[in-house]
């Protein structure tokens, strides 16, 4: 099945970074002459996947250039060809491996060629791994700038699936100018942005070292009179910490929660999707290619399985009608082109039925109030009582740091007291080997001691985050996406939108790190680029009569609900803008745990 999503509708031309990306990898293949066996790290393959379809790959692509495929791990490469080209991400680990097949060569007297393409971009880290392997004299060394992969016609992804905790963590801010690398690029293509606002420690350098590229490497803007992307909106997670550790309850946030999107697919046993294959794994591939999943994927869960419930009603009711009546020509291709959606109906029914055995589970809808309970700040004991039960009953870990995180970061930390507990608690029931998660969790200021009273009741109650009783089938607020939590990172992109963010500059102050909107580019002295007021007569107009764009950035990772709030947002009456979304990783509580999770020994 195809993962690879059309981009035909983007808002703006990712086709062309598509294609770039594509010219650059037969570069780098055709540079390296003769049979090769080109080596991929298997994280690195499935972004690739969005690149370019693995069929097309493995079917045309490879035998034209003389390639055969691996994936890179620590075993001997099996292959009689003489050149080895490995494409890999900057991490010492996967040196580890290249050198393990390097060293395996040798002892076997086998003579080849190395080259070894760093994506996006060569570390000094990395190729000091090499030298102390006494390796790199044998290795010819590149680079692959895959700095930005479109996971779908309005979401982009940086792939950096660590950046978070190496900001917060590891004080490794690398990541930052790869963003800004990435972003530079896009200018390339659609022109300078003229808008920028920041809000975070390192979005707010990101802003910097965008500006410092542009002043080193400047981007032309006489050929292009109005740039493409009107405004950047750059937005830390350490602002909302809140959003992601809330389970999201759209359809395609839902999917993530419990199966794991990865890459616009999903893999789960081919029986849930009605195939007779025991014990086998199917991919479903989920993006705005499937015309069905780009309807329903934003919606509440509870709206989709009645609307999947009224598609399938309808069908049978043709289908009676069509048998028992005679037809037309005409209406007979009616129902044809009806029987067409049959495979995409039929593979979200089983979705939706698969989720569903998931979403009716106490031990789901417990957590739901309980994250509610937390949000509305109504009962900080009936919320610690939950939490150490939790712990007692050794519930499973991600689960109840989720909570806990939650609890914290709405309180500013706990009181010390009950802080010392839980910590110790936390120890006793899932193991002394998860001290060192802990103290990185605490690091990153996301389980801590309480130091100043919580700003979160100000924050709720001035940007309306909780929404009594929403309409989650006719929504008219963005919190129907968590069925009356608003998520705080959207309203802060709401009031960029609107009326620039000065209206709220009190509370922006509330919430972590600095902020910023500048101008730039040489634009400051045009109408059309004045502030994003809302008045749609100051937008300016893209020549082919497309709306002006606002690229919306998540620095450390965003959720599909998040997602989905600003396709809400974008599709609004008197909404003057196109959304396009770009990110390190996408995230969901669970994955954004693990990534603090290290075991001693």
């Amino acid at each position: 099945m195809a993962q690879i999503p059309n981009l035909d509708n983007a808002p703006v031309n990712l086709t062309s970074i598509r294609e770039q990306s594509q010219k650059e990898l037969i570069n780098i293949l055709k540079n390296v002459r003769g049979k090769k066996c080109l080596v991929i790290d298997p994280k690195l393959g499935d972004s690739l996947s969005l690149i370019i379809q693995t069929s097309i790959l493995k079917e045309i692509f490879f035998p034209l250039h003389g390639v055969e495929l691996r994936h890179l791990t620590a075993d001997p490469i099996q292959s009689d060809c003489s050149k080895v080209v490995y494409l890999v991400r900057a991490q010492p680990n996967l040196m580890r491996f290249i050198c393990s097949n390097v060293h395996d060569d040798i002892s076997k007297g086998l003579q080849r060629e190395y080259h070894v393409y760093f994506v996006p971009r060569r570390t000094v880290v990395c190729e000091k791994v090499l030298e102390e392997e006494k390796l790199h004299h044998m290795i010819t060394i590149g680079e692959y700038p895959l700095y930005i992969v479109p996971m779908d016609e309005d979401v982009l992804s940086f792939e950096l699936d660590l950046s978070y905790k190496e900001c917060q963590v590891d004080g490794d801010t690398s990541s930052l100018w790869h963003i800004a690398k990435a972003i530079h690029k896009l200018e390339f293509s659609f022109g300078v942005i003229p808008n920028v606002r920041a809000k975070g420690k390192a979005s707010v350098r990101i802003a910097d070292i965008l500006n410092r590229m542009q002043a080193e490497e400047p981007v032309n803007s006489t050929d292009m009179v109005v740039p493409e992307i009107n405004t950047l909106i750059l937005l830390d997670r350490e602002v909302d910490m809140v959003t992601p550790l809330c389970s999201q309850l759209t359809y395609e946030g839902l999917l993530d929660e419990f199966l794991h999107i990865n890459n616009g697919s999903v893999e789960l046993e081919a029986s849930v999707m009605g195939l007779q294959q025991e014990g086998k794994k199917t991919k479903v591939p989920l993006n705005s290619s499937d015309k069905l999943f780009k309807e329903i994927r934003d919606l509440n869960f509870e709206v989709v399985v009645q609307i999947l419930r009224q598609k399938a009603t309808s069908m049978k009711q043709d289908y009676t009608e069509m048998t028992t009546t005679t037809q037309t020509v005409s209406e007979l291709k009616d129902f044809v082109k009806k029987l067409n959606s049959l495979p995409e109906m039929t593979r979200h029914i089983n979705l939706a039925q698969h989720l569903s055995t998931f979403t009716s589970k106490p031990s789901f809808l417990g957590q739901l109030d309980m994250e509610h309970t937390i949000i509305e700040a109504q009962s900080y004991d009936i919320c610690f009582d939950y939490i150490e039960e939790l712990i007692h009953k050794q519930e499973p870990l991600g689960t109840v740091l989720r909570l806990l995180i939650l609890f914290s970061v709405t309180n500013s930390g706990l009181p010390k007291k009950h802080f010392d507990y839980l910590r110790r608690e936390l120890l006793h029931s899932y193991g002394f080997e998860h001290i060192a998660m802990l103290n990185n969790l605490e690091k990153a200021g996301l389980f801590k001691k309480q130091e100043s009273k919580s700003n979160w009741l100000t924050i709720k109650r001035a940007l309306q985050l909780v929404v009594e009783e929403p309409d989650t089938a006719n929504p008219n607020d963005i919190a129907y996406v968590f069925s009356g939590y608003a998520p705080l990172s959207i309203r802060l992109v709401q009031h960029a939108i609107r009326s620039g963010w000065r209206p709220v500059e009190e509370i922006l102050k509330l919430l972590p790190g600095p902020h910023l909107e500048i101008k730039r580019g040489g634009f400051s002295n045009s109408p059309s680029f004045d502030s994003l007021s809302g008045v749609s007569t100051s937008i300016a107009k893209i020549p082919d009569g497309r709306r002006a764009l606002v690229l919306v950035v998540f620095v450390g990772g965003v959720t599909f609900a998040e997602i989905s709030a600003l396709r809400f947002l974008s599709a609004q009456e008197g909404m003057a803008y196109d959304l396009i979304i770009a990110t390190t990783k996408m995230v969901n509580g669970q994955t954004l745990v693990e990534t603090f999770m290290e075991k001693l020994g």
